[in-house]
């Protein structure tokens, strides 16, 4: 069996940089499985980085890091340490080298090696929009969505959104609990624009337990129980169905993949 590693990409701008980066080192572990759908774009705040350190943690995952800003980047420097967390930063050990040579700082500008051209616009435009409306917050913005995700809880739709938005979608996405009452604004969403996921119950099962181990959590929980699970499953089913969204099993498919299916449909549709 091939082993697994997660890895965070993070960024003050797009994180293209770390990406062709990891392309190029993963090629060299064939043998290896790379998770590269984690990646936080645009982290500018401080308490935004935290949270994603702190989940990198539960991950035990590996953080590659080309933020410019110096405090942002000594602050995750500093929690890396302090907490034993694996992290990489790919900018200002070249920066302390330029330094030394020449007595000048960076100009701590993110993004400047990008064109400041229209697609880059809505790139920008539709990660922000994926994070604010990412969960089921403010469901009035699934009305602005070119795509909305439904799910239960770890079907991917975060990565997945994340992902389509890094394309120039704006795409939101709400967890699909059946003790909690759908938000009334889906009645009023096209039924093309609602894509929804499910997975093996089985799968789903494994999935949910390595998020609690990585959490130090009991397993004995109704999150992990298998019935339980058949019965979201079902409920979700029965939401797809009402609302005429189209349907995606994730339990053999990656993000990219998942993200393919999901242009091309929209393609078609429009």
């Amino acid at each position: 069996m091939k082993k697994e590693m997660i890895v965070y990409s993070i960024s003050d701008s797009l994180g293209g940089t770390s990406q062709k980066l990891l392309s190029a080192v993963t090629a060299q572990y064939p043998d290896i499985i790379f998770n590269n759908s984690y990646r936080f774009p645009f982290i500018n705040k401080e308490d935004e980085l935290l949270d994603i350190l702190r989940d990198a943690i539960k991950d035990d995952a590996l953080v590659i890091s080309t933020l410019v800003d110096g405090k942002l980047a000594s602050v995750a420097r500093e929690f890396s340490l302090m907490y034993g967390l694996s992290y990489l930063d790919l900018m200002h050990p070249f920066f302390e080298i330029i330094k030394e040579k020449t007595g000048r700082d960076p100009i701590e500008v993110p993004g400047t090696l990008h064109r400041l051209d229209s697609e880059y616009f809505n790139k920008i435009s539709a990660i922000e929009f994926a994070v604010k409306y990412d969960d089921g917050k403010a469901p009035q913005g699934f009305l602005e969505s070119d795509i909305v995700l439904l799910g239960v809880s770890r079907t991917s739709k975060t990565p997945l959104s994340i992902y389509l938005a890094n394309k120039g979608y704006k795409v939101s996405n709400l967890p699909l609990i059946p003790e909690v009452p759908l938000p009334q604004v889906l009645e009023k969403i096209d039924s093309r624009r609602l894509i929804g996921l499910v997975c093996e119950p089985e799968k789903l099962v494994k999935i949910r337990s390595n998020r609690l181990d990585s959490l130090g959590l009991t397993q004995e929980t109704s999150y992990t129980d298998l019935e339980k699970i058949y019965q979201e499953l079902d409920y979700s089913k029965k939401v797809f169905r009402k609302y005429g969204a189209r349907v995606i099993n994730m339990s053999d498919k990656s993000i990219e993949e998942t993200a393919f299916l999901i242009e091309e449909y929209l393609k078609k549709m429009n």
